[in-house]
């Protein structure tokens, strides 16, 4: 099985910064992609980055140009540097995996972190 822990929400003023971070454990040779959602209170779970193990990104386009999504394969973990905050960027935002290599299994499957709360005050 496979593990994500996220760290690096909290509460932070308009125009500030946040960087999170999501290590994956549990026997893992190599992660396809790897990525971060968000879920906004009364709102539906969206895509904010991900970025697939040859290093193709996609961003939504609220993140693009204040965020930037990083991962190193050797420690299984994905970053997000998270600039310019604004109140809307307010969630919780979920850690992201898909296509996980172990030792003897591929799973072709979404993991998801516990999630982390980011608020942004105005």
């Amino acid at each position: 099985q496979v593990q994500l822990v996220e760290s690096g929400g909290g509460l932070v003023q308009a125009g500030g910064s946040l960087r999170l971070s999501c290590a994956a454990s549990g026997s893992i040779l190599s992660i396809n992609t790897m990525g971060w959602y968000r879920q906004a209170p009364g709102k539906q779970r969206e895509l904010v980055a991900s970025i697939t193990r040859g290093g193709i990104i996609n961003y939504a386009d609220s993140v693009k140009g204040r965020f930037t999504i990083s991962r190193d394969n050797a420690k299984n973990t994905v970053y997000l540097q998270m600039n310019s905050l604004a109140p809307e960027d307010t969630a919780v935002y979920y850690c992201n995996v898909r296509g996980v290599a172990t030792l003897t299994v591929f799973y072709d499957v979404d993991y998801w972190g516990q999630g982390t709360q980011v608020t942004v005050s105005s």
